[in-house]
């Protein structure tokens, strides 16, 4: 059977059979299927990449292999688990169950940050980034890959997140600009190379109620890692504390920039005012007008 007819046969038996996550637009019926495609081949795609790239044809082996790979989706197994890739803001990231997946709507706190530190190096011959709840890397890389001048510091409190930042550094060649390294928050930039020196913090906390976790859909609580979503009680347990604690590494005039849950921003947006640490504050919001990041400028 030839490609495009083995494409259309699995089309029309998939579509039926599937559901997609309304925070993966990207995922699609055609996306889904090139992705589980490219990846039988032996080039694996992120959804969004393998859509730009024609059908191989397939030996009986790679056939076997999209069979199986269609077969875990249809189990609720995350495409980029599957495909070992997730691309961000036009990055292809390794991506595997150490980390959170990243998302298209963490991609309106992942231009903003990168427009802050292009304006930082217009002044500067660098800009010092930290990207706390580091993840997979996907923040800090971004702004690494689209800025030369940046150094970035990230960290995360899974020592299996390290590990995939770390790959994902060395998957961009990125070693002599971004280091990765274990630590609750700041705990492991804890030094006087950071105190005061740093320009610009981002960060995507958790910010999930601890309820609302063990009501997510199957295909994440089954599969992603749970520390990446639990915000506490209230979901902003380490929201509050990444506030009380940027001031201490942003030097004057540095921002913290990260984001927030539906519903959060006004509440967090107090927060901030009411530490008097810092002299600006902006929120951001999506298509839909609701605030999904906010920024402060340290005074």
């Amino acid at each position: 059977m030839k490609s495009t007819e083995l494409y259309n046969k699995i089309k029309s038996d998939f579509e039926s059979r599937i559901h997609f996550l309304a925070d993966k637009p990207e995922e699609t019926i055609e996306s889904t299927i090139k992705a589980c495609w490219h990846a039988a081949s032996g080039v694996p795609l992120s959804a969004e990449e393998a859509i730009r790239h024609p059908l191989s044809e397939l030996t009986e082996k790679q056939k076997a292999n999209l069979n199986e790979f269609l077969e875990q989706r249809l189990n609720n197994k995350p495409l980029a688990y599957i495909t070992g890739r997730q691309n961000f803001m036009g990055i292809e990231l390794l991506a595997d169950e150490r980390a959170l997946i990243p998302r298209k709507e963490t991609e309106i706190l992942g231009k903003n940050a990168l427009q802050l530190s292009l304006e930082f190096t217009e002044k500067q011959e660098e800009v010092r980034v930290m990207d706390i709840c580091c993840g997979s890397g996907n923040l800090g890389l971004a702004i690494a890959c689209f800025n030369k001048k940046a150094f970035v510091f990230a960290a995360d409190l899974s020592k299996q997140a390290v590990e995939l930042a770390r790959e994902n550094i060395a998957f961009l060649g990125l070693n002599q600009r971004v280091e990765a390294s274990q630590g609750d928050l700041f705990s492991s930039l804890e030094s006087d190379e950071h105190f005061e020196k740093t320009d610009l913090i981002i960060c995507n906390p958790p910010y999930i109620s601890s309820a609302k976790v063990k009501k997510m859909d199957t295909e994440i609580s089954e599969h992603e890692p749970v520390l990446a979503f639990d915000g506490g009680m209230f979901g902003t347990r380490i929201i509050s504390k990444l506030i009380g604690e940027a001031p201490k590494f942003l030097k004057k005039g540095g921002w913290v920039i990260f984001e927030v849950g539906l519903g959060q921003g006004e509440f967090i947006t107090r927060l901030c005012e009411g530490s008097n640490k810092f002299e600006k504050i902006e929120s951001i919001e999506d298509d839909l007008g609701k605030i999904r990041v906010i920024s402060a400028q340290k005074v």
